[in-house]
Order: structure tokens, then sequence, then C-alpha cells
């Protein structure tokens, strides 16, 4: 069914290359110039930060001003090509133009999470060693103070004589340094909070290849209003929620918060028609959607369960969305009518959420990709999506291969082409580490691809746990058919050592118990953890969940935390910072062998563990798991492909006079 469109999406870049821009692609700073002169009158940025909360909303025109003059106040407090700027704040649009003007005075940005401590910061700027810092106002004064070696400049008009729109350019203006596709544009870093970071390197082609590239799959429109909510310095909001929607003339609503709130009025006040979230965002919604409609009673519910299938068949079959009007109520009273396509990324997301979403009216599409590669590589096109993919490839502009796949046809998922970063900062043995001998990426996911290039995700090949029969468990499918439960605010599936003689692996489910469930139970949350009942309705959920999973997947251990697990930005999980499985000795085992496994001098965050009885085999799979799909065939790379996958753009054209 390849290609989706009758052209690619960057056609336009011909008339504007030799006069903007002289590359294969333009730098980050060219293409949003290139924007300011297609709509120099469409709102570029909005925020709600005016007197009393009210809406701000500047230009294109005004915000490439705003550029332009702290770029050149850069130039001439010293920055030279190659320094380095960093900035660490909340989503706002002083962000985005300290972001995009580094760039332009020829810097490399370098964005920093905003929610570590300040320790943390501290130590990503040693290792990036920037010349000036850009800092939001809770961390501005620590800062200040520290002996960092760097400039410190503030985001926030609350310390006047350093905020980013006071600072002025000089007299004299500079001429700006030359630019190439191939210079990096930015170091984004992926972890390393404590010892030596790593900071993935993306040049301006990295960035803005993806950017149009992506646009292959989804079609943006200068109409259209981004929500950019999630946390910026983060690649998967910095390039779908900024550096897409600049490349295409949107306006982009920028969210500091997540309080209920103050998300409701900006989606409402905003008029939001692109929304960005991850899993945990979008699952939260919806099920607050759910609960909504239940209580307006039974009859409600079944008509508007109704009304749903109805829309979602005729959009599967028909390709006509009719949820937005047979649903309109119920989207409005959620304040998203507005939204035209949701887009889910930076993790896992369950079907039944995915398909919800569809069957109300919203176009809900799924992405995939990681940091290293800029980081988009795949996405559910809207004209033809598959619930059960995290996305359509991109070929013939990159290619994805599966390595060493098994009988299902599962390997870890390879990945070559212009999006794909230029190394690790510092770092040579850990970037050659990441590359096959044919200069593929290694995602270090486990996936496959089927005949229409649909990549099927499995999970990381890391958390892989291999069972007794030898069998394949991925915790990721297990996890996902726990995300409509409502008592369930947390779970991470793992393996545990059943048999110390044998070292058989069996599933355990670390659980912390929603405050909904606590408060029906009248149960103290210091106490939940050690009462049977809490442990009793987790249970009822957990055999409900087996019933639908092959024998050989399903969770036999069952450990009840009294403290949440700690997750990222993106709010998922830290598996790394989750203690090894340690048997409860003294739990009720319904099998000898539980009981057998050694426990580690380190303790788990668990008050009780307790074996679970196995559920009899199920007739019929409920929950669909890949490893049982009928082997895919694998993907192979397009014949005579290679170079367009190292070239995206189009042949340079000389300019027009």
């Amino acid at each position: 069914m390849k290609p989706l469109r009758s052209d690619v999406s960057w056609r336009f870049l011909d008339e504007y290359r030799g006069k903007f821009f002289k590359a294969n692609w333009p730098t980050l700073p060219q293409m949003f110039r290139v924007s300011v002169e297609r709509w120099p009158d469409n709102v570029c940025f909005v925020d709600f930060d005016g007197n009393g909360g009210t809406k701000q909303s500047y230009t294109y025109t005004q915000v490439w001003r705003n550029v332009e003059t702290l770029a050149q106040w850069m130039i001439s407090n010293g920055i030279k090509k190659g320094d380095r700027v960093a900035v660490s704040g909340k989503n706002s649009p002083e962000w985005a133009t300290v972001f995009i003007a580094s760039m332009l005075a020829g810097a490399i940005a370098c964005p920093m999470d905003y929610a570590l401590h300040n320790a943390e910061i501290a130590n990503l700027i040693k290792t990036a060693k920037p010349k000036m810092l850009f800092v939001d106002e809770e961390k501005y004064d620590w800062f200040q103070k520290s002996r960092l070696g760097v400039k410190v400049y503030s985001l926030s008009p609350k310390e006047p004589k350093t905020f980013v729109y006071n600072l002025p350019a000089p007299k004299k203006l500079s001429a700006y340094p030359e630019f190439s596709d191939k210079d990096t544009a930015a170091i984004l870093f992926t972890s390393g909070t404590t010892g030596n970071p790593k900071g993935v390197m993306l040049s301006h082609e990295n960035l803005v290849s993806d950017c149009f590239i992506a646009q292959q799959n989804l079609v943006l429109f200068d109409t259209d209003v981004f929500y950019n909510l999630l946390p910026i310095h983060h690649a998967y909001t910095m390039q779908a929620a900024l550096i897409c929607p600049l490349s295409a003339g949107c306006s982009i609503v920028f969210g500091k918060s997540m309080a209920v709130t103050r998300l409701l009025k900006e989606l409402r006040e905003g008029k939001i028609t692109v929304m960005l979230g991850v899993p945990l965002l979008y699952n939260k919604l919806y099920t607050g959607i759910l609960k909504g409609v239940a209580a307006k009673g039974k009859a409600v519910e079944l008509l508007i369960k109704f009304l749903m299938n109805v829309s979602y068949g005729i959009k599967k079959v028909l390709g006509v969305n009719v949820g937005k009007y047979l649903l309109h109520s119920v989207l409005d009273a959620a304040n998203i009518s507005t939204i035209r396509v949701a887009i889910c990324g930076g993790g896992p997301l369950a079907s039944s959420i995915f398909k919800g979403y569809n069957a109300l009216g919203i176009d809900f599409i799924q992405g995939y990709g990681l940091t290293e590669t800029s980081p988009i590589i795949a996405l559910n096109p809207m004209e033809h999506f598959k619930i059960e993919s995290v996305g359509m490839d991109f070929s013939p502009w990159e290619e994805i291969k599966i390595l060493n796949p098994n009988e299902q046809g599962i390997g870890e998922i390879a990945v070559k082409g212009p999006m794909v970063m230029q190394g690790y900062y510092n770092m040579p043995y850990e970037t050659a580490e990441m590359f096959t001998k044919d200069g593929f990426l290694k995602t270090g996911d486990l996936g496959w691809m089927d005949k229409e290039h649909y990549l099927m995700l499995s999970g990381r090949a890391k958390n892989l746990i291999v069972t007794e029969g030898g069998k394949n468990v991925y915790p990721e499918e297990i996890e996902d058919a726990f995300q409509l439960e409502y008592d369930v605010e947390q779970i991470m599936v793992r393996g545990y050592v059943a048999n110390e003689e044998t070292k058989s692996e069996e599933i355990e489910a670390l659980v912390y118990p929603s405050d909904d469930l606590l408060a029906r139970l009248e149960i103290d949350r210091a106490n939940a953890a050690k009462d049977k009942r809490v442990y009793d309705e987790i249970k009822l959920i957990v055999d409900k969940i087996n019933k639908g999973l092959q024998p050989y997947a399903r969770v036999s251990k069952i450990t009840i935390l009294d403290k949440a697990l700690e997750m990222t930005t993106t709010r998922k999980i830290k598996r790394g910072s989750v203690a090894k499985a340690e048997p409860k000795k003294t739990a009720p085992a319904k099998k000898a062998a539980a009981t057998k496994a050694k426990a580690p001098a380190k303790k788990a965050p668990a008050k009780k563990a307790t074996p679970v009885k196995k559920a009899a085999p199920a007739k019929k799979a409920a929950v669909k798991r890949v490893a049982e799909k009928k082997a895919p065939v694998k993907a192979k790379a397009p014949a005579k492909k290679s170079a367009a996958a190292k070239k995206a753009a189009p042949a340079k054209k000389p300019a027009k006079k």
C-alpha cells in the first residue's frame, strides 16, 4: 500500500534552496526562517502566563525577531561556533527561543531535564561544559551561586536583569556563522544523573530530515494548534511538538503543568487540534471519560458504548470519522472536542486504549523511536492505522531490519537513515557498540514487521524473561493488559527464580494499588501493603488477566508495594532502580518452589509477596500476544535503496531568480 503520499512533504524546500540555505537539508534555524517567510502573521507561540493567567500570543515574525535579537546578543557576548549553550526549565516560548537562537549563533543547544536535582544538572553541565546556562526561576538562585564556570541567565521575567527577552542586541550586528546540515545541532542527555552522563549528538540533518520524513505518514496544516505539555527537553516533545509544527506554520501552546485545572483550561481556551502524550496520560484521560459516562447511569453507558462501536466500525471500513458528531457531547465534557489527532509515544499503549480514542472520533495514532533516532522512525498513518502496531516505517527514506529473528520473526530492531545520531558525546567506544558492521543502529527493542512495513513491538531485549520451558516472555506485553484496570496505579512485571536448583524463572508482578482502591476499602496508604483485603482485590484482577495469557506467561507471584516506583519524566518506570526479586519466605506458598529463591542482600520495596495459584489454561487467549502470532515475513531493506536512506532530501536545484 506504500506510498501514502503522491509527493514528498518537503518538496517546497526547493523554492528556498539558494535563498535561505545551500545544503541538502536546511539547518533548524534556516527551516524556521523559511516558515517565517511562508506564514509571517500566523500565531507561532502561545502561553497562559499573562496577567491573571491570560493568553499571550506571538506571531512567527515576532518570534523570529526575538530569536535574532538573542542570537546577536550571544555572539556579542562571546558565543562562537561549536560552543555549548545549556537550557533547563519549564515548557515556554522563552525556552524555545533560547533553543533556536543558540543554533543561529553557531552554538550547540544542550537541553537539560528540569526535573533533575540541582546537583544532577550540575553533573550534566560539567560534562557538556556550556558557556551559558538559561534556567527557570526555581533553580536560578542556586546556579547563580554555584561555581560551575558557566554564566547564568533567566527564563523568567522575575529576574529582569538577566531575563532572556531583556538581553539586547548590539548596535553593530555580526554576521552569523556558516552553517551545514552536518553540524551538530543539539546534545540530548538520556541518562547519567550520576557518574558519566550519556549525551546523544544530533545534527541539523538528523532533526530536520526526521521532521519532514515523519510527515509522510501524518499531514499537518498551518491551522493546527499543538499542545506542548510533556517535558520539552525530551526528544519526543522537542521533535513532535516543537520542530514539526514550526516546519508547517502551526501554533504551539506551551503547557507548564499537568495540574488538572490548568490542563483543562489550556485545552479549552487554546483550542488544541494536535495533542501529544504518553500512555499514562492517555490512560488516565480515557478512564476518566469512561467513569464520567458510567456515572450517568447504565442506559447512557450502554448507548455510548453502542455509538462507539458503530463509530469505530464505520471508520475502519469506510475511513469516515463520524465519532466527532455522534459523541461530540462526550468529547466536549472532557475538553477535547477540538482535537483532530492525538499522538502517543514514549512507551507501549494498550490496543484497547488506541481503539477507544478512535471510536470516540479522535484520530489516535502511535509512533515509535528513541533519542538516538531524532526520535521518530515509525508512525501509524491515520488513513490506514493498525491498532496492534506502533507505526509504519518511512521506507525508502530509512531502512529497518530485524536482527537475528526467532521462529516467530521477533528479533532486535535496527535502523539506518538520515535521522540516526552522530554518536554519543565524547564516547567513541559506546557509540561503536550501538552499530552493526553494516551501519545499522541497534535499538535494543525486540519486535517484528509485517508485509506492509508496520512495526510491532514485543519489549526491551534486556527485560526478556526466559521460562523453564524455554519460552520467551515480554513483560511489557503483560503490563499492557493492566492499562484499563482502575485499581492498579502502577505495575511492573519481571522474572523471579522460582526454583534455585533449576534456576527456572516464573512471572512476578509488582503492584502499587491506586488511591481509589484504598479509599473504597477505607485503608490508609501506610497499611496497604500489609492488608490482606488489598492483596485479595489485586489478585482478582491478576486472575482475570491471567486467563487471557498463555500458561507460561501467567503471573505466579504478586508483590504489593508500599511506595510508588520511581518514574522518568515521560512517565515510564525506571526498572533499573527496582531491587531484585526477593520471595517472601513467610508467604503462604501454593508451590514449594516459590519459597526456595535465595534473597539478595538489598531488599525490595515490597511488603507482601505471595505466590498466586495458577489458573487453568484458557480455551482462548483474550489478550493478543506477539509471540503467538503466525510468523511474519521478515522485512527486508528495499533493493538499491541504501543511498536513499542516507540522503532523503531532493537534489539541489539552482535558486530561482
